[in-house]
């Protein structure tokens, strides 16, 4: 009877290391991911608004890219996807207005990655207008109508949108993604859970597991 009363105790042992193994806990505010104290208003109704903070020669944002397209493609009508370039100093400024200028002339989709490309594998810093519209012309932009684009008044609007944004969204590193104007999560959010020294690509897929779980939450508490 001692015997069996064993074997049974260690079967559910078994058991209960196999349930937590099959479900992990929950991610938690305040670990790996931050709720924000005043929530940001969205537009974007039933859907689920999800906003990338990034900058173009950042180099964690270049590594995130590819798995972060993955992850709004599967997403698919559940979000409403945003991204925002951030501020630095006078050297990131043509960097940021290239993104609104692609973005206001709705080529971002198409160079976006294009861009990223240009900086980290060519090294191009793309830190001067001229080196900007040097680079846009050459993939066959028209440049006076960038350029034009660039200047304007609604571009200038948008990158100092971006600087009241760094303060209202609490946005200390980047890439930072906010879900629903409540949400923060982010690589470096994510290592708050994990133990080791994971590398670059597990905390990656870490945020992405984080950010699954905040857009089903949102969603859940729309209805």
């Amino acid at each position: 009877m001692r015997i069996l009363k064993q074997i049974l105790g260690a079967l559910a042992l078994c058991s209960v290391a196999f349930a937590a193994t099959a479900s992990p806990a929950a991610p938690v505010s305040g670990v790996e991911y931050q709720t924000l104290a005043s929530p940001q208003p969205t537009d974007t109704g039933k859907k689920i608004e999800v906003i990338e903070f990034f900058a173009y020669y950042c180099p964690h944002c270049n590594a995130l890219e590819a798995q972060l397209e993955a992850w709004v493609k599967k997403q698919g009508d559940n979000i409403v996807f945003k991204r925002v370039h951030v501020p630095r100093d006078e050297s990131v400024l043509p960097q940021q207005r290239l993104f609104f200028t692609l973005e206001a002339m709705g080529l971002l989709n198409q160079y976006h990655k294009k861009v990223f490309h240009a900086m980290h594998v060519e090294r191009n810093r793309l830190n001067r207008d001229e080196q900007v519209f040097d680079w846009v012309a050459a993939q066959g932009i028209d440049r006076q109508k960038f350029i034009d684009t660039y200047r304007s008044f609604g571009v200038q609007a948008k990158v100092k949108r971006a600087d009241g944004m760094m303060d209202s969204y609490k946005i200390e590193s980047w890439p930072t993604i906010v879900i629903d104007g409540r949400f923060q999560a982010s690589p470096h959010l994510a290592s708050a859970g994990m133990q080791g020294n994971p590398s670059e690509a597990e905390l990656q897929a870490a945020a992405l597991q984080v950010m699954d779980f905040l857009v089903a939450k949102a969603k859940a508490e729309k209805k």
